[in-house]
Formats: structure tokens, C-alpha cells, sequence
């Protein structure tokens, strides 16, 4: 986030919308639109996701434009909503923060790949990844989804926006790498920390809110 006009080259802002836009439609698509249609909790959860998002995204802290520090938090609502509706609550929520003017709605698409997509993705991957190895303790699904995932998610995400900014010629690679790169690390601890935090907490006092959640699994 944190960015501004003219960060990006035309065919770069083509480029990322067109992803955006595939991104939004496998999202839809895979959206658990009946659930959140039947189930009056998973609707407060959706809701009250897309609120907390839009609150904690006014907090950032600036380094250069489009090189904003913020805790994403996309993790932890990946783990309660499944990936499409997490994908549907944090674009709620950017939207939000443009009509704040934290945001300009020219760049919607770029913030919305970057900040939402793409760490609702690899969240999502590593989640399929941890079923797949079938552990059988709660403390695994915390870790790997929770903490684990949440900084590998920020980091991928940083990366990304990295990469934009290069390849429209924004800031050169040296400075990319001192303002930016170098603090990742820091970035992603805190973010994995914070999400996995939250998940325990979740998890404890009401595990029913963690959509992808395999209870059965664990207690067997």
C-alpha cells in the first residue's frame, strides 16, 4: 500500500489488472458463497474481517511511496473464511481505505493483487500443503498456517510489489534493496507473529470461526 500516481508504466498497470481481474474471478468462483448465504456466523465473520482490515490499514508506516509498512493480517482471515471470501472481505476493505483517500482508486487493481490476492494465495497453498502432510496436532496447523504462513505470505507480497516498482523503473534495484528488501525480514515477524496470535486465540475460545479448520483430523 502507500502508493501514488504515477509509480507505475502504463502497460505495467495494464499488466497487473489484467492478473487482478484473474485472481478476482478465481475467487469468485471459489468463494463459499452458499455457506455465507445459510450461515448468520460466517456472515458476522465476513463482516466484522472486513471492518477489522479497513481499521487496521489506516495504521502504516512510510519508507517511500508504494514501500508502506502495515500489518496485512490476510492470513488469519484466509484461516477463518477460506481463501476466495478472505479475497472478498479484503477487497471490502480496500475499498474502504480509498474512500478514506489512504488510497488512490486508480490503483486499486495493483493494491488489490498485492495486498489481498497474493497473500490470500500463498496462504492458501501453504493451508492445502499442511493437509496434505496429514500432521495430526493442533500446534502444527497454527504454525504452518498461522505463523508460518502469514510472514511467508507478507514476503511474497513484498516481493512482488518490489518487482513492479523495478520493472516500471520507479526506484532502481540498489535502492529498492536499501529501503526496502533489507527490512523485510523485520516485517515478516511481526506479521506472522500477529497473525498466528490471533488464530491461537481463535482457536481456543472459538475454533468453530476457523472455516479451514479440519477439527476431526487433529482429534483422532
Amino acid at each position: 500500500m502507500g502508493l501514488s500516481e504515477g509509480l507505475f508504466a502504463p502497460w505495467l498497470l495494464w499488466l497487473t489488472t489484467a492478473c487482478f481481474l484473474l485472481g478476482l474471478a478465481w475467487a469468485v468462483r471459489d468463494a463459499l458463497w452458499m455457506h455465507l448465504n445459510l450461515e448468520q456466523p460466517l456472515q458476522h465473520t465476513f463482516f466484522g474481517a472486513a471492518v477489522a482490515l479497513a481499521l487496521l490499514w489506516q495504521l502504516r508506516a512510510g519508507l517511500s511511496p508504494g514501500l508502506v509498512v502495515h500489518i496485512f493480517a490476510i492470513t488469519v482471515v484466509t484461516l477463518m473464511l477460506g481463501w476466495g471470501l478472505a479475497v472478498m472481505a479484503g477487497l471490502a476493505a480496500l475499498a474502504f481505505t480509498c474512500l478514506t483517500g489512504k488510497e488512490p482508486w486508480s490503483l486499486f487493481a495493483v493494491n488489490g493483487l498485492v495486498t489481498v490476492i497474493v497473500p490470500a494465495l500463498v496462504s492458501h497453498g501453504i493451508m492445502l500443503w499442511e493437509r496434505r502432510q496429514g500432521f495430526r496436532n493442533f500446534f502444527a496447523y497454527l504454525f504452518f498456517c498461522g505463523y508460518f504462513g502469514a510472514a511467508v505470505a507478507v514476503g511474497v507480497a513484498g516481493c512482488v510489489m518490489v518487482a513492479l516498482l523495478w520493472a516500471s523503473g520507479t526506484y532502481s534495484f540498489d535502492h529498492l534493496v536499501h529501503d526496502y528488501l533489507r527490512y523485510l525480514p523485520l516485517i515478516m515477524l511481526p506479521e506472522g507473529l500477529v497473525n498466528g496470535m490471533v488464530a491461537t486465540g481463535i482457536m481456543v475460545f472459538h475454533p468453530q470461526r476457523l472455516l479451514t479448520l479440519e477439527e476431526s483430523r487433529y482429534l483422532q
